[in-house]
């Protein structure tokens, strides 16, 4: 046994030697990213309130099964699981016991999510601005699931910074997750069909107005403050500038600010737009920058492609393996 051990070590040893012999080195193993911290399960429920039409490209139930798999397919070991319970809050649908719904999803969730503890932590979903936000807020921080962490998505439910009766509900839902120790998901991106606005002032509001209120805590911004997928999104780009001018600057409200890149980077990028994002990423420090990849949806890269597209950037590869490193504190 012994001597079977030794041969089969030094034939996997002789192309190394080989390779030495004639001056080379092995290529190291690319990275690959530790965690994805922007994934998505979605409950039969939601599909038939969302998606009742099948298509090609019509949202699709996934899952925890089926996330783990592409997980495995792209060899990341963990990921943060947000709840798509605020789609029930879209202020433009009328939904029959929106609030039912909305814990109803959550608890689902959290249910796939307990079957891989080991793996996987469920945030809880719900819009800001309605009444019952609090209430889930705090039922979400006692369940042991679910208090990981919130997620909120501005552009579905209609979050306009520049409203000062919304800064001040989001005050309130800020302050509530900051004493629970609970991390901060934003899809920060006003709302492209209505037109909102979204750019400097809004930045601003953001870093002024809300992050004074985590102080405690963490603030994810999804998607590098855009949508995706892809990254042609001049507003999206104007308040990346301003986050990334103020974390240069290092303004104590950026302490706690971190940014995934989730279906930001594909394979179409363009060089320019390529270059810019690195440097943005650079500007922020790449000890803020979390991997993500985004739902599997039909619309949307893997996990495995995400990540390949990612590497595609003109990072250097001590950058990449920074980056690919980088596993949020809720994720340890």
């Amino acid at each position: 046994m012994v001597k079977l051990r030794f041969s089969a070590a030094l034939l996997l040893a002789l192309p190394v030697a080989a390779l030495a012999q004639q001056g080379a080195r092995p290529a190291a193993p690319a990275a690959i990213a530790a965690a994805d911290h922007h994934q998505h399960l979605f409950s039969p429920g939601i599909i038939a309130f969302i998606a009742p039409k099948p298509g090609p490209d019509a949202l699709r139930e996934i899952p925890v099964t089926g996330l783990i798999a592409l997980l495995d397919e792209a060899g990341i070991r963990r990921a943060a699981v947000m709840s798509a319970a605020y789609m029930y809050g879209r202020p433009s649908r009328v939904v029959e016991d929106e609030y039912a719904r909305v814990k109803a999803e959550n608890d689902w969730t959290a249910a796939q999510v307990a079957k891989y503890p080991g793996r996987l932590r469920a945030f809880c979903g719900f819009n800001p601005l309605k009444d019952y936000a609090l209430a889930e807020l705090e039922r979400c921080a006692a369940h042991p699931q679910l208090r990981t962490g919130i997620k909120m998505h501005f552009g579905n439910s209609d979050v306009q910074l520049e409203k000062p009766e919304h800064l001040a509900r989001l005050k309130d839902v800020f302050r509530a997750a900051n004493r629970h120790r609970m991390a901060i998901a934003v899809h920060l991106r006003a709302s492209i069909s209505l037109g909102r606005p979204y750019g400097e002032a809004q930045a601003r509001a953001f870093l002024d107005g809300l992050m004074p209120e985590a102080t405690d805590t963490m603030v994810q911004v999804a998607h590098f403050a855009g949508t995706g997928p892809g990254y042609e999104d001049p507003p999206a780009n104007e308040v990346m500038r301003v986050f990334a001018d103020a974390a240069a600057r290092k303004e104590p409200n950026t302490r706690n600010l971190y940014f995934d890149v989730a279906s930001i980077a594909t394979p179409d990028i363009s060089p320019e737009h390529a270059r810019e994002m690195v440097e943005r990423i650079r500007k922020v420090g790449l000890d803020k920058i979390l991997y993500g990849s985004d739902a599997a949806t039909p619309t949307n890269m893997k996990p495995r492609e995400a990540w390949a597209a990612f590497r595609a950037l003109p990072l250097t590869e001590a950058e990449r393996r920074r980056i690919a490193g980088n596993v949020a504190p809720y994720l340890k």
